[in-house]
This record gives structure tokens, C-alpha cells and sequence, in this order.
């Protein structure tokens, strides 16, 4: 646990929750295309197909930072592409303003639950990232978490608010969750999963400032990391998620359903874990009613004996092997001052793709 998470921390998300008051914390994150250019044009909230009543009202109630929102979606759906980019499911979008991963998401897997911790996060990290640089009015910097400083350094700069960013992505991505279903038990575990790994990797950043870089005072504040490292540890929590199983139980308001993890040997999963309770697609061949797209014409690494490499990812059909020329900048040399010089070279290359 970060050490930002202390009890001020929680005094502060209490405060920020004063601020979104008009909206309760209650299906999926909406990934659609509609998000693609929230950013770029003004936004009408009702013209954006697939939003529940909740996440209408959050749209129009503080549409400032709705293009933040659909940065981070953007943001998430990037990390996700990076990350599989190897794998037999590599994140593939398509043309669909309500479902832009296809039928992928449709089904309780590992990947859907990826996707809804990856994009939640965005969420959190791209509104964290906006409030910081300014650009809008209802949030800014962090002043709950600072402290007396560390030895050698004092308080300074924009600390990034992710209390704030966590607090949006709640409100937004888990407006949907609102069934008594092990669905939204699901995504919303996993919605969580990915903003907790936010908070969890919050660090002290901090500039020197003297002489000649002599570092006589140095000032810090609190930063989010790379949104590359967020990707990172989602991705290995992927690898390592736990299998659930779906139990019910008979309340005041009717059958609810939730999640135990299906095997007791193993240790129970936290709030950083991932959860998912069905088995994946092998993604091997085009399966329109499962959203795969197959591995034929993938490009394969033949050196490599993991998921990337030609025998895994082209599922043992075979692989293809065709040359290809590049230009590239080569004999580079730098000039006094200061510039750099460069030849064009051609070279060849094997390239690799599944039969």
C-alpha cells in the first residue's frame, strides 16, 4: 500500500465525494466509439449512444471533464493493444459505437476483465493528469497529502489529485454495475482493481534547484508513474487472475449473486487482483459469435518460444516467410554544433507471419 493512502487520504476522498454528491456510486465501462472524439469537437451528452441514466446525468452535471474521461478510455484501449500486441488476442477494436472490442467483453474472461481494469484506470490517470495541468475548474492540485516534508527536500510543485481521477472513474465506469448479478460483482471488482494500481504507485517526484544543478534545494510532490507501469502490472495480474465461481444467495430484495474463488488451495484474491469466472476463446480461428479474429497473417517471432512465437501464436498451422527492404537512417554522425547527420540505408528483412 502506498504510503499516500493514510488517513487524510480518506478525509480527502470524503470531501471530493461532497463535491459529486448529485451522483451515487453504484455494467460495463461503455467502450464504444462514441469516445473517440469527445476531445476534438463540443460534446452534446445525449448524441453519445450507450450511457445509462447515471452516467448521462454525471456527463451533463460536469461535462468540463468529459473529454478527460474519454482520453483515459483512449488511454486504456492504447495500453491494452501494447500489452497483447503478442498474444493470439491482441486488444483488436472494431467499427461498433456501442461495443468497440466486438463480443470479447460479452463473456466473464480474463480479457474482460483486463479491459475493464485497464480503461478504468485510464480514466482516473488521464482526469488525475488534466486536473493538475489546469484545464479545469472544479478540480487542481492536491493539498491533502503532503505532510511535513522528507530531509533534505520541502513540498513544491502540482502533487496530481489521483484521489480525484479514482473518485471520476467510480462514479462513471461503475454507473453501470448496478445489477445483483455476478457480472457487475465482476466489473466492478475489476473496475477497482485497475484504479487501486493508481493509487498504489503514486511516488514522490521531485527537481533540484542551485547552481549549476547543485541541488541546493530540492522541491517534490506527488506524481502518478508512466501510465506504462500501470499497464505492466495490470498486464502480470492478468496472468496470475483468479478463477471465481458464481454462488446465490436468497436476500430481503431477492436473489443476488456473487463470487468465490473456485479453488481453496490457492490464496483468496484482494482488491488488487482480477477476477474472472469463465473460460477464454483459444482466439485461434475467426469466430464471429465469440469476437475472435483468428492469428492468420499475424506477424510471429520465429526466434521465440512463448505466446509470440511462431509455434504458439499460429496454433501449429505453420508460418509464412517473406523478405522485406527498409529504409533506415545509418553512418550517423554529429557535428559541432549541434546537429546530426545521417545516410539512408536499405536493409532486408525475414518476416514472419502465421499460415
Amino acid at each position: 500500500m502506498s504510503p499516500r493512502k493514510s488517513k487524510a487520504a480518506h478525509e480527502a476522498t470524503c470531501s471530493m465525494s461532497t463535491v459529486l454528491s448529485p451522483l451515487s456510486v453504484c455494467r460495463s465501462l461503455a467502450l464504444g466509439q462514441q469516445y473517440t472524439s469527445l476531445g476534438s469537437q463540443p460534446l452534446l451528452c445525449g448524441s453519445i449512444p450507450g450511457l445509462v441514466p447515471k452516467q448521462l446525468r454525471f456527463c451533463r452535471n460536469y461535462i468540463e471533464i468529459m473529454p478527460s474521461v474519454a482520453e483515459g478510455v483512449k488511454l486504456g484501449i492504447q495500453e491494452c493493444q501494447h500489452q497483447f500486441r503478442g498474444r493470439r488476442w491482441n486488444c483488436t477494436t472494431i467499427d461498433d459505437s456501442l461495443a468497440i472490442f466486438g463480443p470479447v467483453l460479452d463473456k466473464a474472461t480474463r480479457e474482460s476483465a483486463f479491459v475493464h481494469a485497464i480503461a478504468s484506470a485510464g480514466v482516473a490517470f488521464a482526469v488525475t493528469r488534466s486536473c493538475a495541468e489546469g484545464t479545469s475548474t472544479i478540480c487542481g492540485c492536491d493539498s491533502h497529502h503532503k505532510g511535513p516534508p522528507g530531509e533534505g527536500w520541502k513540498w513544491g510543485g502540482c502533487s496530481e489529485d489521483a484521489d480525484f481521477g479514482v473518485l471520476v472513474s467510480r462514479e462513471f465506469a461503475d454507473a453501470r454495475e448496478n445489477r445483483p448479478d455476478a457480472r457487475s460483482a465482476m466489473n466492478k471488482h475489476n473496475n477497482e482493481a485497475g484504479r487501486t494500481t493508481i493509487l498504489d504507485h503514486m511516488h514522490l517526484k521531485c527537481k533540484c534547484h542551485g547552481l549549476s544543478g547543485s541541488c541546493e534545494v530540492k522541491t517534490c510532490w506527488w506524481a502518478q508513474p508512466d501510465f506504462r507501469a500501470i499497464g505492466d502490472f495490470l498486464k502480470d495480474k492478468y496472468d496470475s487472475a483468479s478463477e471465481m465461481v458464481v454462488e446465490k444467495h436468497r436476500e430481503s430484495r431477492g436473489w443476488v449473486e456473487t463470487l468465490r474463488a473456485k479453488y481453496a488451495l490457492f490464496k483468496p484474491p484482494t482488491e488488487r487482483d482480477l477476477v474472472y469466472y469463465e473460460n477464454s476463446p483459444n482466439f485461434c480461428e475467426p469466430n464471429p459469435e465469440t469476437g475472435s479474429f483468428g492469428t492468420r497473417d499475424r506477424t510471429c517471432n520465429v526466434t521465440s518460444h512463448g505466446i509470440d512465437g511462431c509455434d504458439l501464436l499460429c496454433c501449429g498451422r505453420g508460418h509464412n516467410t517473406r523478405t522485406e527492404k527498409r529504409k533506415e537512417k545509418c553512418h550517423c554522425v554529429f557535428h559541432w554544433c549541434c546537429y546530426v547527420s545521417c545516410q539512408e540505408c536499405v536493409r532486408i528483412y525475414d518476416v514472419h507471419t502465421c499460415k
